[in-house]
């Protein structure tokens, strides 16, 4: 039966996966999120019921639009796989069983998919248009800070650390509104910080240590086979290595990895 269990698991989250999708798509386009139909971007066609099923669309359909034959881009199924992954691993880290569900592991593991929501939704759009989205950090935000109600409503959690956080954010977020309005790299830099606070409040400093440590290796990783890239190349580009790093995708990939490994320890 548990089998059963991490079905259903699976299966919430290749829907969860399907939503950062568009999601991903629409936010920094200002677009609707909930209501507006889900449509091609690239002839604008209304999608079908069996067009907006995840995964199986895309194989049933070859990776085509079914309206203009354009090529769908191989990370939509990718991100849905990977979001199906990371449910069905919290999951198990938790050792959820069909037959000894317990209120405390139910409600983290809620709070636990809202978090990966707002992980996955800042990595997409950082990947995308290297930008720390201000109204994905006020929902990581909200989610924190009904996590940090509930740890002292119910489980009676000393949360004075956790507020220390929230201090910051508030202080950081009212000096920066015409940064993120003007998309500077103060403002990325801020969005950065918003997004360590954010995963500290969630994850525990411990993991939030680790997630940045396999940040800076990986970050140093990828500035080296950069400029080696840069200066094998005949073609003379100036170097915008810093501006071209999505540290926010890398922060939330390594906060992801962070997660899953230790709650599977």
């Amino acid at each position: 039966m548990n089998i059963f269990l991490y079905c259903i698991i699976f299966i919430m989250g290749i829907l969860f996966g399907s939503f950062y999708t568009l999601a991903v798509y629409r936010i920094p386009r200002k677009e609707d999120i909930t209501h507006t139909h889900s449509y091609c971007p690239n002839c604008n066609a209304k999608l079908g019921f069996f067009e907006l099923i995840p995964v199986l669309s895309y194989i049933f359909l070859g990776g085509k639009c079914k309206h203009c034959g354009k090529k769908i881009r191989i990370r939509y199924l990718l991100l849905e796989l990977l979001s199906g992954a990371t449910f069905v691993l919290l999951a198990m880290g938790l050792k959820l069983d069909i037959y000894n569900l317990n209120i405390p592991n139910v409600v983290f593991l809620g709070f636990s998919f809202l978090y990966i929501t707002f992980i996955f939704l800042i990595a997409g759009i950082d990947k995308e248009y290297r930008k720390i989205e201000k109204s994905v950090i006020y929902f990581g935000t909200i989610i924190v800070s009904t996590y940090m109600i509930y740890l002292y409503i119910v489980e009676h959690a000393n949360i004075h650390r956790y507020v220390i956080y929230l201090f910051a954010m508030v202080i950081l977020l009212y000096f920066d509104n015409t940064a993120f309005r003007k998309h500077s790299e103060n403002s990325y830099t801020i969005g950065i910080l918003l997004l360590i606070a954010i995963m500290a409040i969630f994850t525990g400093e411990i993991a939030t240590i680790y997630t940045i440590a396999i940040t800076l290796i990986a970050s140093g990783i990828y500035i080296i086979l950069r400029k080696i890239k840069l200066s094998r190349s005949s073609v003379k580009r100036p170097d915008n290595i810093r501006q071209e790093l999505r540290l926010g995708f890398i922060l939330c990939c390594s906060n992801i990895i962070t997660l899953l490994s230790l709650v599977n320890m």
